[in-house]
């Protein structure tokens, strides 16, 4: 799959709500993911979502590949080997550059006194350790946010008109670590232009409540092992009392 095309998926449930990116983006997103038309416009647009091409940037400049490469953009959202090569001082220029971006330099000089040794720019290690939110400030760092804002892989339970029923684990907080637990179920719409063909048993990636691909074993099984890992990672710097009740 093309790299812009992948981080449209991801990225257009941000933008419908505005959380991230140039307002009005999502029409050119679900035009690259759903026609293949627009794939430069599409790009622009991405590269003006404030948390997301920082990321983007490190992991492609740590290889040696453009940002935009589909193995880059799999990588920070979903989990690949890009990210074992990552070291403790590529995640400290990666937090200068979230500061140029909008991360206030206080949280940036804290989230640098508490970086894990293993730090991994990892979508689910943005949103535990840096926090969902703290770039923009356009959401609040909730247990419930952070759960939602993950890339959660989930499976297809029941298909009820345009909603899908999706059963997957949630982010808690036990025993002073961030844990996935007490799987529940929740109805989601879809896309059929997104997830053609999807059946009951098939498994999604949901971001933001937005069923936004249908994974390969392979790349389902990298996202539950790196989820796993930047949760780990963050747990030791995570407190419970930073988050909004």
């Amino acid at each position: 799959m093309d790299g812009v095309q992948l981080c449209a998926r991801f990225s257009i449930a941000t933008s419908r709500r505005e959380y991230c990116g140039p307002a009005g983006a999502s029409s050119l997103l679900e035009r690259a993911v759903t026609e293949g038309e627009g794939l430069d416009e599409a790009r622009e647009a991405l590269s003006r979502f404030e948390a997301l091409m920082p990321y983007l940037e490190a992991i492609g400049g740590r290889h040696g590949l453009d940002p935009f490469d589909a193995r880059v953009v799999e990588a920070y959202w979903m989990g690949n080997d890009l990210l074992d090569a990552f070291r403790k001082e590529d995640f400290l220029h990666l937090l200068e550059t979230l500061v140029r971006r909008g991360l206030p330099r206080s949280v940036a000089s804290e989230l640098a006194r508490r970086l894990p040794e293993g730090a991994i720019p990892h979508h689910a290690f943005h949103v535990a350790f840096v926090g969902v939110g703290a770039v923009t400030g356009h959401v609040e760092t909730t247990l419930g946010n952070m759960e939602e804002c993950r890339p959660a892989l989930a499976q297809i339970v029941g298909i009820e008109g345009r909603s899908l029923v999706a059963r997957k684990p949630r982010l808690t907080w036990v025993g002073g670590a961030l844990t996935l637990s007490n799987p529940g179920e929740s109805r989601v719409t879809f896309d059929e232009r997104f997830l053609p063909g999807i059946r009951v048993g098939d498994p999604v990636v949901l971001h933001w409540g937005w069923p936004c691909l249908k994974p390969e074993a392979a790349q389902a099984d990298r996202l539950e092992r790196y989820t796993a890992r930047a949760l780990a990672l963050a747990s030791p710097a995570f407190t419970a009392a930073e988050v909004v009740p």
